[in-house]
């Protein structure tokens, strides 16, 4: 059976700041849990391999479930410690690719060519691109074979402008997801600020906050099922 492929983050804090950031870490557990009751395996890769940072607000947020799957030493190790390089990925390996969140995203994300081409790759074999909150800052700038960006004309969702506002990071973001997807000519949707909510068009499916990892990777699920 083929694998998921997950994406953290290597940023540590907002940029030209002491303010630390990285994965929001229940974005990628409460997901991979789903993905794993469904049978599927996963591997974690990031833009520069090894350490992926855990926003330290995440852990306000914790649960019974997101600290268990946050114990297990696998996770750790092949997450946090040890985390792939894209160079040591094949996309004909993995079904989909999911993009997790935490603001560290914003900056190593975006232009990172090497994930682009992985995801990429995926799609045009009928795999699925997947994003949650944040990690709709790695689709911003994809663009399919015409050079057209993969996420213009669809039906997308990610943290909005409200929610950023009530976050209280304005000050330190280099852009917000909302803005740049509509400049992408993406029809972004949302729902109540920190509600679950996800998106599917075609074969690319997106989350809108943290609440919504566990909505993205069953509906995933439900499309691979068939």
């Amino acid at each position: 059976m083929k694998k998921i492929l997950v994406v953290l983050t290597n940023t540590t804090r907002y940029r030209h700041t002491n303010e630390p950031t990285g994965l929001w870490l229940g974005e990628a557990t409460e997901f991979v849990d789903i993905i794993h009751e469904a049978g599927y395996s996963v591997d974690y890769v990031s833009p520069k391999g090894g350490f992926v940072p855990i926003d330290p607000r995440s852990m306000k947020y914790v649960n019974k479930n997101i600290m268990e799957s946050y114990e297990i030493g696998d996770f750790q190790q092949r997450a946090l410690c040890k985390s792939l390089k894209p160079n040591e990925i094949n996309p004909d390996d993995y079904v989909a690719i999911y993009y997790t969140g935490g603001h560290g995203v914003m900056w190593d994300f975006p232009n990172n060519v090497e994930l682009q081409m992985i995801a990429k790759e995926i799609y045009n074999n009928n795999g699925f691109i997947t994003s949650v909150c944040h990690g709709i800052a790695g689709l911003i700038n994809i663009k399919d074979a015409d050079g057209k960006y993969i996420i213009e004309g669809r039906n997308i969702t990610g943290f909005t402008k409200s929610e950023e506002m009530l976050a209280g990071k304005m000050r330190f973001i280099p852009f917000l997801n909302q803005e740049i997807t509509e400049k992408r000519g993406a029809i972004f949707q949302k729902r109540r600020a920190y509600r679950e909510f996800v998106v599917q068009d075609g074969h690319i499916i997106t989350g809108q906050n943290p609440f919504s990892a566990k909505a993205v990777a069953k509906m995933l699920i439900s499309n691979l099922s068939h």
